[in-house]
């Protein structure tokens, strides 16, 4: 992964995909509370609390740091942060997309959009050859946003996953430089 000096800033007809910030922290909490984000992702506890935003914010930051990571808050145009997307270096010029919204705002494409912009902003700037994502078998509107995407099914990955004590089945999928 390509080392920038600077966090990007990304602007899309209707979002802002920008860096984390400390006033982000009290909407984190009050969006990630939902035990809904808990049962949908791999690394989203329940309860969500405030330390947890914190904690979240601060590794954020260390992986941009360390050139491991990039987390974007996702935004409205009035610089609200609605949720995040975030490209997560695994070796050998590969990265894993990661990414929620605020369940207020599910249903209007804005994860879509901001996954596009930075799949875009991976294969552009950061110079990745392939992303890659994984979703929990009962979470199908993840794979739905997958596919739009332009990410192709490339395994069942069974019992990949565990949270809470239970072993889970996932699927991955990727899209690819050369192939966009």
């Amino acid at each position: 992964m390509r080392k920038l000096k600077e966090f990007p800033r990304i602007e899309t007809e209707r979002l802002i995909l920008s860096q984390l910030k400390e006033e982000d922290i009290p909407s984190v909490t009050k969006y990630l509370q939902n035990k809904i984000f808990s049962d949908l992702t791999s690394n989203i506890p329940y309860p969500y609390t405030r330390e947890h935003a914190e904690f979240w914010l601060k590794i954020s930051k260390e992986a941009f740091d360390e050139n491991t990571g990039y987390t974007f808050a996702v935004r409205n145009k009035e610089e609200q942060i609605i949720g995040a997307v975030g490209l997560h270096d695994r070796d050998d010029d590969k990265a894993e997309l990661g990414y929620w919204m605020g369940k207020s705002f599910w249903n209007k494409g804005y994860i879509t959009e901001a996954a596009l912009a930075l799949i875009d902003f991976g294969f552009r700037e950061l110079e990745i050859n392939k992303i890659y994502a994984t979703y929990f078998l009962h979470n199908p509107a993840s794979g739905r946003i997958m596919e739009k995407i332009g990410m192709e099914k490339e395994a069942l990955l069974k019992q990949h996953l565990k949270k809470d004590d239970e072993y889970f089945d996932v699927l991955m999928y990727s899209v690819f430089k050369n192939k966009r």
